[in-house]
């Protein structure tokens, strides 16, 4: 009990020096945490997440503590995104948005009224802040669509990584319109940085995740949505008076996705889904694959897709199947080996199927009425009450 007790106050220790040094500890504290982070014991707040090593799913969960990720958008999905990755120990997060929190987004999973007024990367900060110290949490209260700003965008995921001046991770889209998506999308194929896009529909019951590896799959300019292949201003399509639907319900869900998505990107486990949606109505989840368009207007697109073109490709050994032979030649005692899915009699004496569904088995076989080999004996219609009498006492 009082080592327990310990491991407590000395986890309170650190949490606090955390706090200090602004989630940025250096040299002992570090290795203090990591070390703490990788014990599944009850009073280590990353226990049930490391038990997934324990039980085989991940390789090395700690390795999260080593991730950036950033964030464009911090609305219904991004906020939520950015919460579940905080409460995984993700180590950095760079959250991007020039929106303040209002009361309609009280619908949301993730802001409450006290916040309203605030720009929502400053809201968010101080919320993951307090939900897990140990994250490192950079805020960009900026429009990442405007000229002055894209450059600095385009900075922070150059430089914004874990280690001083290396890239980020991974890059989550988030927001809301067409504008932003390209602007993030012109961004990462210049960078060559992987990012997923997300969305859900203005009637709120639907939404999708999308993997983009420029070269390798379709970038978002590949196959654009109508408004973006005819140029048309977006901002002429809002009507007065009408806003979109939001459902705290679809897009935790589609953040949700996007999470564990992003978990098995970045800790290399499972398989990543290269578009993934969700029709609420149905509750239908499809999947495909998008592969890049070779006549993209993006230019930087056209460029990834030679390097990717160039690069060695694995081999791919084929593998002879050897003819399978019998072990023993001879069968002194004709033994047969039957497998247990085989069906069971097609067609039985009586003429009647018996054939099964899959998964069933019969418990019997039913007695053949039909061809006894002990017919019935003839009642003669001329025997006598005695004679019936005495063959009943015979029997």
């Amino acid at each position: 009990m009082s080592s327990v007790q310990e491991l407590k106050q000395q986890i309170e220790e650190l949490q606090s020096e955390l706090c200090k040094l602004k989630g940025n500890p250096s040299g002992g504290a570090r290795e203090k945490i990591e070390k703490m982070s990788s014990e599944v014991v009850d009073s280590n707040p990353y226990s049930r997440l490391m038990a997934l090593q324990r039980m085989g799913i991940v390789n090395e969960y700690e390795r999260i503590r080593q991730k950036c990720v950033a964030i464009v958008g911090v609305g219904g999905v991004g906020s939520v995104t950015a919460d579940m990755l905080t409460r995984c120990g993700i180590g950095k997060l760079i959250l991007f948005d020039y929106d303040k929190v209002e009361l309609a987004n009280m619908n949301r999973l993730f802001f409450t009224p006290d916040q309203a007024g605030l720009s929502k990367v400053e809201a968010a900060a101080k919320t993951l802040n307090f939900i897990n110290p140990d994250v490192e949490i950079l805020t960009n209260n900026y429009n990442i669509t405007t000229v002055e700003s894209f450059d600095k965008f385009l900075n922070a995921i150059k430089t914004g990584g874990i280690e001083e001046g290396s890239p980020v991770d991974l890059v989550l889209s988030c927001v809301d319109n067409f504008e932003a998506r390209m602007t993030i999308n012109t961004a990462c194929n210049e960078l060559s940085q992987n990012w997923f896009e997300s969305g859900v529909s203005e009637n709120a019951v639907s939404g999708h995740i999308q993997v983009i590896r420029p070269g390798d799959t379709a970038c978002f300019a590949c196959a654009p949505p109508l408004v973006v292949a005819e140029n048309i201003d977006e901002k002429t399509l809002k009507r007065e008076g009408v806003c979109a639907a939001s459902l705290p319900t679809t897009m935790g869900i589609v953040a949700g996705m996007l999470v564990q998505n992003t978990l098995k990107y970045l800790l290399n486990f499972g398989t990543v889904s290269d578009y993934l949606g969700y029709n609420a109505l149905i509750d239908f989840f499809p999947k495909m694959s998008l592969k890049p368009n070779p006549t993209c207007d993006d230019r930087f697109c056209i460029e990834r897709q030679k390097d990717y073109a160039a690069r060695p490709k694995l081999e791919q050994v084929e593998v002879v199947a050897e003819e399978e032979t019998p072990l023993h030649e001879e069968n002194l005692y004709g033994i047969e080996l039957v497998a247990e899915d085989e069906p069971q009699g097609t067609q039985s004496s009586t003429g009647t199927s018996n054939t099964i569904s899959a998964g069933l088995k019969l418990a019997y076989e039913a007695p053949d009425t039909q061809h006894s080999s002990a017919p019935p004996a003839a009642v003669s219609d001329d025997v006598s009450l005695d004679d019936l009498m005495a063959q009943m006492k015979s029997m």
